[in-house]
């Protein structure tokens, strides 16, 4: 079986800071991590390849320093590495990101695709379902749990109320909530091969052919009007009353401000 893991390096949500002209998110400088449910989403690819056999390709749109997010995947056990990488990418939103995602993943001819539910960076969900729809092949979101069958898979799939169980067949993508495992360490073997040169091959658009039309903030559909910081609260106002008392002015504090 071949699986291609889609990962996203993405800043430390404690540091995140927005260009206000573009309303785009500013990277240098900023410690960089590999998004928590993506690596759910490379543990699952590996027991998957434990269970079944095949090989692993992980995937990543981004700078060329987002190779590091791709040795750490390779450290884990993934048995190949694809940056997807080209200044024309820069400024894309899910669509665009989608898209270039997808030109790749069309080259590799995978019988799974799998990702995070979503990342922590932009927070949408929506990269991974419209990589399905570029590549028009069956998707499922939310899965907490997977079962690996002859000619696909049989998915648990959570809701907020109750999850069902769909069986999809292959070839199909999956998004993956990271509470579906515990990712395994890296191995220490696996560290210092990691890191040999050539082992993170490099696309950029010459080798996905697509028009400079389609790509960056150009071709992105979604505009950000504007960003901003929220404000810090004015401060609170203590009362030491009784409880019955305290209710009395909860109450009118909602009616004033027409909650009830």
């Amino acid at each position: 079986m071949k699986i291609v893991v889609c990962v996203k390096q993405v800043p430390n949500t404690a540091n995140v800071k927005i260009d206000p002209v573009t309303g785009t998110m500013i990277r240098e400088g900023v410690e960089s991590i590999i998004n928590p449910d993506d690596l759910a989403a490379v543990e699952a690819a590996l027991r998957i390849k434990e269970q079944s056999g095949g090989e692993i390709i992980a995937l990543t749109m981004g700078p060329l320093q987002a190779d590091k997010a791709l040795r750490e995947c390779l450290a884990m056990g993934v048995d190949k590495a694809i940056l997807l990488s080209d200044r024309l990418f820069a400024g894309a939103d899910t669509w665009v990101t989608s898209l270039v995602l997808s030109k790749a993943i069309e080259m590799i001819q995978p019988d799974l695709v799998i990702a995070g539910r979503q990342a922590i960076d932009g927070d949408t969900a929506q990269v991974g379902p419209q990589i399905a729809e570029h590549l028009k092949i069956p998707s499922v979101a939310y899965v907490s749990q997977i079962d690996v069958i002859e000619d696909g898979f049989i998915v648990k799939r959570d809701f907020e109320d109750r999850y069902y169980r769909i069986k999809v067949k292959k070839p199909c993508l999956m998004t993956v909530l990271k509470e579906l495992n515990k990712p395994r360490y890296m191995n220490v073997r696996k560290i210092y091969q990691a890191f040999q040169e050539g082992l993170v091959v490099v696309w950029d658009n010459s080798y996905l052919n697509i028009s400079v039309d389609q790509l960056g903030l150009k071709g992105s559909p979604t505009k950000v009007k504007k960003s901003f910081t929220k404000g810090a609260k004015s401060a609170g106002k203590i009362f030491d009353v009784s409880p019955g008392e305290a209710a009395t002015i909860i109450i009118d504090k909602l009616k004033e401000n027409y909650v009830l």
